[in-house]
């Protein structure tokens, strides 16, 4: 079946099959789902209607009037195996709770070509809507590929509202606190690691980032910017930078807890001590945040409850698909925290 037919059929709702047989859409459900207490008469008027207009009921439709296992696709690739670890847990934990089905895929290229072939293979299986967490949830590939198979998608951390359904936090308000935290404890030299330069995220982090130095009138030579991809690696090759200035930074704010470790990984072999010498703050708050010493402080990040917000949203557009309705667009914003532990402290004199 090609794209343009699975459109057209699915314009269809089970409404309109209900009053072309008139009956109730339970009555259609039943009869969809080869129920019971329904008369021979009522089956197939039914049974005509939905030949007549064409009608072909999809899993998501079979699954959620049934009551059946609904099976949702997580389309993922992350540089940061501890964000992708969270994420995972608070949507297999969510989907646990709702009854349906995770189908887990990866997309291991950044190429337009490997996203499409990505994203084909949950429009070829059963799969009734899609999650996309980072980076894919910006795939302009990924999104036209689900859109033109007319898969319902949910994306995660898009900063910018141009998905009707989408979950994320406030990263330029978090990174401004964060900032804001390290000028309050007296740095006035200060240097930020950007995430990927391809991501609404770290645009957003990095002008929370200039918006707090502003407010503080940091001098511009002081407001020191590297750039970073979310990868430790990437941290490395930043924080070597940094700390080869003739004179480096007193705090270093990372754009994910990956390079903020990678940093403290720097400082510990240059023989500073941290934090004394040099603070380092992430973002995220992954089990990397504490499993490096010292521990990070860093913005808490609800990866989890995005996950499990993004299934929920997802589940109820695909309700209201059943309805003939839609739940777009929706956009939920989740609170994000600043933890403070021991890796920033005022600067020494």
């Amino acid at each position: 079946m090609d794209r343009s037919s699975r459109r057209r059929r699915g314009s269809i709702t089970i409404e309109d099959v209900a009053r072309a047989a008139g009956v109730s859409a339970m009555t259609v459900s039943r009869v969809i789902n080869d129920g019971r207490n329904v008369r021979d008469g009522t089956r197939e008027r039914v049974q005509e209607a939905i030949a007549k207009l064409n009608y072909s009921p999809n899993s998501a439709a079979r699954s959620l009037a049934a009551g059946d296992a609904t099976h949702i696709g997580l389309l993922y690739s992350n540089p940061s195996a501890a964000y992708l670890s969270q994420f995972l847990v608070g949507a297999l934990e969510t989907a646990r709770g709702a009854g349906c089905h995770l189908v887990i895929e990866p997309c291991e290229s950044d190429g337009e070509d490997s996203q499409r072939q990505a994203a084909r293979s949950f429009t070829n299986a059963d799969v009734e809507g899609v999650i996309l967490p980072p980076p894919l949830s910006e795939s302009v590939a990924i999104m036209s590929e689900l859109a033109d198979a007319n898969v319902p998608v949910v994306t995660v951390a898009m900063g910018r509202v141009e998905n009707p359904l989408n979950v994320r936090m406030n990263d330029r308000g978090a990174a401004k606190q964060m900032t804001e935290y390290l000028i309050g404890l007296g740095h006035r030299r200060i240097a930020m690691i950007t995430g990927h330069p391809d991501q609404i995220a770290s645009a957003e982090r990095e002008q929370g980032f200039r918006d707090a130095a502003e407010a503080a009138r940091l001098g511009k030579r002081d407001i020191l910017l590297e750039q970073g991809y979310f990868t430790f690696r990437s941290g490395l090759d930043a924080a070597e930078r940094l700390l080869d200035l003739p004179r480096p930074p007193t705090a270093v704010f990372a754009s994910n807890d990956d390079m903020a470790a990678a940093v403290i990984s720097v400082a510990h072999r240059r023989g500073l001590s941290l934090p004394r010498d040099l603070s380092v703050v992430g973002f995220d708050d992954t089990s990397q945040a504490t499993t490096v010493w010292p521990e990070l402080t860093t913005i808490r990040q609800p990866v989890a409850a995005m996950a499990g917000a993004a299934l929920d949203l997802l589940l109820a557009e695909l309700r209201a698909g059943r309805r003939g309705t839609t739940v777009g667009p929706a956009e939920r914003v989740l609170d994000h925290e600043l933890v403070i532990r021991e890796s920033a402290v005022p600067p020494s004199a």
